[in-house]
């Protein structure tokens, strides 16, 4: 089964990953932060 990404859900996805890097006061606390987003969702199933 392929999942289709839509326009609308990408635009989102960027919106959040934009939210993030505006609080953040450097390139490592931003990559802390998107890394643990990553992580937290590793264990969650999609269906």
């Amino acid at each position: 089964m392929d999942i289709v990404m839509t326009d609308k859900q990408f635009k989102t996805i960027l919106e959040m990953v934009d939210m993030i890097l505006d609080g953040c006061k450097d390139l490592d606390e931003a990559k802390r932060k998107v890394q643990k987003l990553i992580e937290n969702q590793g264990g969650k199933k999609e269906d």
